[in-house]
């Protein structure tokens, strides 16, 4: 059995496979100040409750975007799993020719959705993951990462209205019927859904023009993916296991 973690900025996200079956699927909060110790504590409760016991983990693969955490899950998979985790970054193999000016600063949680995403749909295939932040990648037909744009997630930008003004409160993210709304709360919602929806909308638009390349699939990942996917009308697939899958794969190309 191999298993994957996806450390985000938010969540870590545990898959733990059987051959290419993904058999088991956990979060826990990212956490900065946790140790390797509580770290390893509440990863054996979670395989616990798999009936999963560490020697039945043959290998291990870590997809960070978080620096300061890499040396802690490192140690934590080390004296737990009694591995050693193969850590997505430059130097290993992906199967995608990396465009970008400078390839080390592509995170590691691009590559691997770029990955699964062309190995599992084809190319050319564009992401979109809407996560702490909203990513845009673009892969062409012949496995070519053409670059992205980056922009502030829905949460984040919540977050920082909530934060920045005196009187708006927090909400719940939920899409309203209507644009024009006669209260606060589903004024501020209309605005972060259908603002979200325009911006991705217009973004998949103007990079279907700039890859020039026909049958272009889009695939959504991340929590808030559902909420605008009918709305934007471009995203052909929403596969919230997008980021797990190509970490295996990138697992599965280096063993």
């Amino acid at each position: 059995m191999v298993l994957a973690f996806d450390v985000g900025n938010t969540n870590i996200k545990i898959g733990l496979f059987e051959g290419d079956d993904m058999i088991y699927s956990w979060r826990m909060a990212t956490d900065l100040v946790r140790t390797a110790d509580e770290y390893g504590i509440a990863l054996m409760q979670l395989l616990q409750s798999g009936g999963i016991t560490p020697s039945q983990i043959s290998g291990t693969i870590v997809s960070s975007v978080i620096p300061q955490l890499n040396y802690t899950i490192e140690h934590m998979i080390g004296y737990y799993l009694h591995s050693k985790p193969l850590m997505v970054g430059p130097g290993i193999k992906t199967g995608l020719n990396i465009q970008y000016e400078n390839p080390r600063e592509v995170g590691a949680d691009r590559i691997v959705n770029s990955v699964c995403a062309y190995n599992k749909y084809g190319g050319p295939v564009i992401t979109v993951d809407f996560g702490t932040a909203t990513t845009f990648n673009a892969i062409s037909k012949d496995g070519k990462f053409l670059g992205g744009c980056i922009c502030p997630g829905v949460k984040t930008s919540v977050e920082a209205l909530v934060k920045s003004t005196a009187k708006l409160p927090t909400i719940e993210l939920v899409k309203p019927k209507h644009v024009i709304c006669k209260n606060t709360v589903n004024n501020m919602q209309a605005g972060v859904t259908f603002g979200v929806i325009g911006q991705v909308r217009y973004i998949l638009e103007v990079m279907k023009k700039e890859m020039g390349e026909k049958n272009i699939k889009v695939v959504a990942t991340g929590g808030l993916s559902e909420l605008v996917k009918d709305e934007v009308g471009l995203i052909d697939v929403v596969d919230r296991r997008l980021s797990l899958l190509g970490i295996k794969m990138v697992y599965d190309m280096n063993n």
